[in-house]
């Protein structure tokens, strides 16, 4: 097994190469012309990307397609010994057996470097034959690790906020002429995906904290949203996750930190601050804030000196503060603010950050990735700003929720927070939870969750599976509603059909008929 990433030309085989990070990392090595393959059980957009860019993509997970490179690895050895054997025929000499390299040598040489994220576990057929043939195995923050230790790393970190902040990051460096590396959780349109390739000496990427492994990153500037107890599955309270950013802060250069956060200003103390709190002494401010139904726009202070007024299509103040963050890194880099007041307006936001996926029969159709009770308080916010502005009068205009719980573990140690951060819905709908693999010791249920939350929010339904929950929407909604789809799981897989039931050309019956026959 290898001590170290091998990016001399070894091939990269990802088991999951279909997942927002892993497909991000894939695209950056197919990129540098590096044989990338991998497998995932759902192919996508993504992987077809992957493709086009000469990936060889396995639509299973089986042991049986790592046979692809010990039959290559078989191929060039007997090549490699048929060339030696010409030469030394050609030269008039015997060929000495002992000269010819071993072909298990050549076997080892031509196994791929094999890749793979938390979710995969040992019982993972594929991820047991790299195993049993002795391939180099690394975490996907090995590879990242490696990547960002080439480069001047960019580490975006915090417990919410990370793709949004490292997003407008690199659409700031790319525009004002930096022309970073982007490695994001995200889609983003500028780029056409979750990953660019620049040409500068810079890489912006997320740094994760869910597992623990941004402290394998050693960063030029690392910046830290917020920290909170997101992932009691790896973590027994906010002291863990606390240590794990400190280790992380020593690790990087300059620390941009929001003061926002009481845990980051007081346990953190960041080198460079940012609030969008008036009062405060950070580095960098906003103020005289006004949000519209389209985005805010505000003053932005640098060390006290007014750099001028920005507008920022996106809703929320927290967005707000992941801009500050954004900004504080590009001035670092000697951006002007000039750029980005020139091209922020621009900025169309990464896929699944209160995404609009559609207007039909005057409701309005949200996708966020929100799964935390801070995250969802936040996007509630966001809804409630737009109904205000946005949406026609008159129809009740409600705020729809539809939320699906994002592991056990989650939903058991932060039931409490979730009882109360629906406030800002006129209506919720919760489904079953989505497990991501987990299992259920303590025997919570979505039904659980839902009886929580009712007692704050009496307007609460369960509706359990995701079939059942869809069927309901189809026939429910009316116009003027804003429907917030909520979840880092698979639920955002139901909208084009509730859309579909809403479109002038479809009757919820038909696209119900429609939807059972596709």
């Amino acid at each position: 097994m290898l001590n170290s990433v091998d990016f001399s030309g070894r091939p990269f085989h990802f088991i999951g190469i279909g997942g927002i990070g892993m497909s991000a990392l894939a695209h950056v090595l197919a990129s540098r012309k590096l044989h990338v393959s991998g497998s995932d059980l759902r192919l996508s957009h993504i992987t077809d990307r992957l493709e086009s860019q000469g990936a060889h993509i396995f639509n299973q997970q089986r042991a049986e397609n790592l046979a692809f490179f010990t039959n290559e690895a078989k191929k060039l050895t007997e090549h490699k010994a048929t060339k030696q054997r010409a030469v030394s025929t050609a030269q008039n000499k015997t060929t000495d057996q002992t000269t010819l390299m071993p072909q298990a040598v050549l076997n080892r040489e031509m196994l791929p470097q094999v890749v793979c994220s938390t979710a995969i576990s040992e019982t993972n057929a594929e991820y047991s034959q790299a195993l049993a043939l002795g391939c180099p195995i690394f975490h996907r923050s090995d590879v990242l690790a490696a990547l960002m230790n080439e480069k001047k790393g960019i580490a975006i970190a915090g417990t919410h906020g990370k793709t949004t902040t490292s997003s407008i990051t690199g659409y700031l460096l790319l525009k004002g002429g930096v022309d970073p590396t982007i490695i994001i959780g995200g889609e983003v349109s500028t780029w056409c995906g979750n990953a660019y390739v620049g040409k500068s000496d810079y890489v912006v990427a997320e740094a994760d904290e869910s597992d623990g492994s941004l402290v394998k990153l050693s960063s030029q500037i690392g910046v830290i949203t917020n920290i909170e107890l997101d992932h009691p599955d790896h973590y027994t309270g906010l002291d863990q996750v606390v240590a794990i950013f400190e280790q992380f802060v020593s690790q990087c250069k300059t620390v941009v930190g929001s003061v926002d956060c009481p845990t980051v200003r007081d346990r953190i103390r960041p080198t460079i601050s940012y609030s969008v709190e008036a009062e405060t002494d950070a580095d960098y401010k906003a103020i005289n804030i006004v949000e519209t139904a389209n985005g805010m726009s505000a003053d932005i202070l640098e060390r006290g000196e007014n750099l001028g007024n920005l507008t920022i299509p996106l809703l929320g103040l927290h967005n707000l503060s992941n801009t500050l963050a954004a900004i504080a890194v590009a001035r670092l880099l000697n951006v002007s603010f000039e750029s980005i007041q020139n091209h922020l307006p621009n900025f169309e936001g990464a896929r699944r950050r209160f995404e609009h996926r559609g207007f039909h029969n005057e409701i309005l159709f949200i996708d966020d990735y929100a799964h935390h009770p801070s995250e969802i308080k936040a996007t509630l916010t966001a809804a409630q700003v737009q109904r205000s502005e946005q949406l026609p009068s008159g129809h009740g205009r409600q705020i729809v929720a539809v939320f699906q719980p994002h592991r056990y573990s989650r939903a058991t140690t932060l039931l409490d927070e979730f009882s109360t951060c629906f406030a800002g819905a006129d209506r919720l709908l919760v489904t079953d939870i989505y497990s991501a693999g987990e299992a259920n010791p303590t025997g919570i249920t979505g039904q659980t969750v839902a009886d929580a939350i009712a007692r704050h929010l009496p307007n609460t339904e369960y509706h359990g599976t995701l079939e059942n929950t869809k069927r309901v929407l189809m026939t429910s909604l009316r116009p003027g509603d804003i429907v917030i789809f909520l979840t880092a799981g698979n639920l955002n897989q139901i909208i084009p059909e509730v859309m579909a039931a809403y479109t002038p050309s479809l009757t919820p019956e038909a696209a119900l008929t429609e939807a059972a026959l596709t």
